[in-house]
């Protein structure tokens, strides 16, 4: 039951309003029974997965919640040794015995969102044993944060505390706050059916090829990716959050315009699946860190976090995606050489600061990080490794016939589409920029508003595909 398919479409309005007109007292209930039903409908064997996390998460919170120390470092080390391990066994087990004989094979994969709820589980067991009183709850609210059906597949990986305060809330519910959800949604929506999966076939045919194809042709599938991946995944989490908030539980921004941003570091830590990123940093890069200081260990830690963020990744039950360490590292390396250079780069900004140029260091710099992250890009998106180092050098080596190249290319109506549906994006987020969307739907007019709404649901009519494309972190 994608979020793009019929029968969630249906599902969502129904969920909505039994738990609106249910008493208080069973909206809970109704919320688990709701996200064990959506989880059920991929496999029913999916809930003994997401089962086995809760047991984990419930049995090491019954320790953490007690007063004996040894106790709790105890079943914290545990429990996230065990989440861990299943982790390990379900994403990395098979592929990596894959020729020994004499081993044998388990026979099974991560389901969908797998990765996602593991990832909330850690981090809800090692908050309840930092800030145990802040992070008091229920067995049922443990169960909904850990099974919370529009952040189940994908994310975002929410907080347990600020989770159970929007349960609690019980703040009324104002025709409002449906608009903003809604629109939420219908942007979300957008984005995955009519940017995203338009744009897939042709990234999908290039990609599969990076041997053969025309070397212009790996250019533009791999700009086509960038945006195929942003607003499949943005879509996502626009959805899920549009989705939460009829419910009344505001989820937290995952993406913020991610292509705009003027640093790597900005790119990931404030605009690209800052929950993610927010995940890595508390709970291993602050960790590795301790009270240390240094260059060298603060270099060590950022290629670590993001060589662990390849590695999971890359572990996806029926084969292991080395492409994706190369991406890890590459991201890697761009955020030390970032820091290296950090003061360079304040010294340029002060000598620009109120000077007509200032403007065009920031196009610039944004180029140029959207370059660097395109070129990463190609590990993530390539079949493997080789086709990544295909990709690249067959690019590289057409460089400088590139303009020529451009001039003889028999470009189509499909290129013109794609590229104007990408234009088209980057016109409505630039717009959103510098005020953000909930401020600006709540404060345009209402003809305004109306017309935004209309004009997306003429797009999902006239441009969206409605096959079922399968969201890409759901692989994850």
């Amino acid at each position: 039951m994608l979020f793009t398919s019929l029968e969630f479409l249906l599902f969502l309005p129904v969920g909505v309003a039994l738990f609106w007109w249910l008493p208080a007292s069973w909206r809970l209930p109704w919320l688990l029974l709701a996200s064990l039903g959506f989880y059920a409908s991929f496999a029913i064997a999916n809930l003994a997965y997401l089962g086995a996390i809760a047991l984990i998460t419930l049995a090491a919170g019954r320790y953490l919640s007690t007063s004996n120390a040894p106790r709790r470092r105890l079943a914290l080390g545990a429990g996230i040794a065990a989440v861990l391990c299943l982790m390990g066994m379900l994403k990395y087990y098979d592929p990596l015995v894959e020729g020994i004989p004499w081993l044998p094979r388990i026979g099974l994969t991560a389901p969908a969102g797998f990765s996602f709820y593991a990832f909330t589980a850690i981090a809800l067991m090692i908050d309840r044993y930092r800030i145990p009183d802040e992070t008091a709850a229920s067995a049922q609210q443990d169960l909904l944060y850990l099974a919370w059906f529009p952040k189940l597949l994908a994310g975002p990986i929410e907080r347990i505390g600020p989770f159970t305060s929007e349960l609690v809330r019980r703040a009324p519910m104002k025709p409002v706050h449906f608009a903003l959800g809604g629109q939420l949604f219908l942007w979300g929506l957008v984005k995955k059916v009519v940017v995203a999966d338009n744009l897939a076939p042709f990234v999908d045919r290039t990609y599969a090829i990076p041997g053969y194809a025309v070397p212009l042709e790996l250019v533009i599938a791999t700009y086509f990716f960038a945006f195929q991946i942003y607003c499949d995944f943005s879509g996502y989490t626009d959805m899920a959050r549009g989705a939460s908030q009829l419910f009344g539980i505001r989820l937290s921004e995952n993406f913020r315009r991610s292509y705009f941003a003027q640093s790597i570091s900005e790119f990931w830590s404030r605009r690209w699946h800052i929950s993610l990123a927010d995940w890595f940093r508390d709970y291993l890069y602050y960790p590795f860190m301790g009270g240390s200081r240094t260059a060298l260990r603060m270099y060590l830690g950022l290629m670590i976090v993001f060589l662990v963020s390849g590695i999971w990744h890359a572990g996806l039950g029926y084969g292991i995606g080395w492409g994706f360490l190369a991406w890890g590292a590459l991201n890697g390396g761009y955020l030390c050489v970032e820091r290296t250079l950090s003061p360079v780069r304040r010294s340029i900004r002060v000598r620009l600061k109120g000077s007509v140029f200032v403007g065009f260091y920031s196009v610039l710099t944004t180029l140029l990080v959207f370059h660097l992250v395109l070129v990463s890009w190609v590990f993530f998106r390539a079949a493997n490794l080789g086709d990544g180092v295909t990709v690249i050098t067959r690019i590289w080596a057409a460089l400088p016939d590139l303009p020529g190249l451009i001039a003889r290319y028999p470009f189509t109506i499909e290129h013109g589409f794609l590229a104007a549906l990408i234009v088209g994006l980057l016109s409505v987020e630039l717009l959103m920029e510098k005020k953000g969307l909930r401020k600006r739907l709540s404060t345009a007019p209402r003809a305004l508003r109306w017309a935004a709404i209309y004009a997306g649901l003429f797009a999902l009519l006239l441009f969206g595909r409605w096959q079922g494309e399968a969201f890409v972190y759901m692989q994850f």
